[in-house]
């Protein structure tokens, strides 16, 4: 997020325990909690674990900015022209099966996390022919490593035939891009009006969207309210490096590392 000195910069792994933590606290006598609970709170908060190596060493944008997640981005994934592509969906790729080596239930939440991200809210205009065609054999791979997924998760005996049914996986899938998007809401401090993506399950059977209402810096208001407790505050590390340009990725690095990591906050109240 920049400020007017510089920028907090909040890492991918840190964003994703983040949003663990609003799925670990979801549910209530409306909205369905998650099962199986261990499995799907831990694909949401280790989504974005493949990124941690390439997190300790920030880069820039053309401009000189930290080619980083921020406000004018919320609802859209663009600006690919900046990125290495082949590097990218090897980070994508990396986050996913590092996971669904050990649990194929929250690897297979991430990977079509990934999916949707990649299709749903990719700007393919940004995006030049050659990186266009790494992205539709990432997004072939990827399908098919699903389906391999789903047979383990098939033939997982400790899962339920509830658990292992298509809408149920659907539902979770839905809950990690809600609580993944309340997050980035909340990392950007975001300042207008937003919903969380899908609609959400009920105990009843039926669904409901979520809406986000901004009422201070990193407070919102939801409605309606999916937690247990009336008022949640959540604390997450960030680092705040000074300055509106770096000359060189070099140079952001430096001062990402040199920067103290702080605690940040975010309310959440009905």
């Amino acid at each position: 997020m920049e400020t007017a000195t510089g920028w907090w910069l909040i890492t991918h792994p840190d964003h994703a325990r983040l949003a663990g933590a609003f799925a670990a606290a979801w549910g209530n006598d409306r909205f369905r909690r998650p099962e199986p609970r261990a499995r799907v709170l831990h694909g949401i908060s280790t989504h974005d674990d493949g990124w941690a190596a390439r997190d300790a060493h920030p880069a820039v944008t053309r401009q000189g900015k930290p080619s980083a997640f921020s406000t004018e981005l919320v609802g859209k994934y663009s600006a690919f022209e900046e990125i290495d592509i082949e590097e990218y969906l090897a980070v994508r790729d990396r986050a996913v099966r590092m996971i669904a080596e050990n649990d194929a239930y929250a690897g297979l939440l991430i990977s079509m996390h990934t999916y949707n991200l990649l299709t749903a809210h990719a700007d393919r205009s940004t995006i030049a022919p050659q990186g266009l065609a790494l992205l539709d054999a990432f997004l072939d791979r990827q399908h098919g490593y699903q389906r391999e997924l789903i047979d383990r998760i098939t033939a997982d005996p400790d899962l339920n035939t509830d658990q292992k049914s298509e809408q149920i996986i659907l539902e979770h899938f839905r809950l990690l891009q809600a609580c993944d998007n309340l997050s980035l809401l909340t990392c950007v401090a975001f300042d207008k009006p937003a919903h969380l993506l899908h609609p959400l399950p009920l105990n009843d059977g039926s669904t409901s969207e979520v809406r986000v209402h901004p009422i201070a810096p990193r407070h919102f208001r939801l409605d309606p309210w999916p937690f247990a407790e009336p008022r949640l505050e959540f604390q997450f590390p960030a680092r705040q490096v000074q300055g509106e340009r770096f000359a060189s990725s070099d140079a952001l690095e430096a001062a990402f590392h040199q920067a103290s990591i702080e605690q940040l906050s975010v309310t959440l109240t009905q």
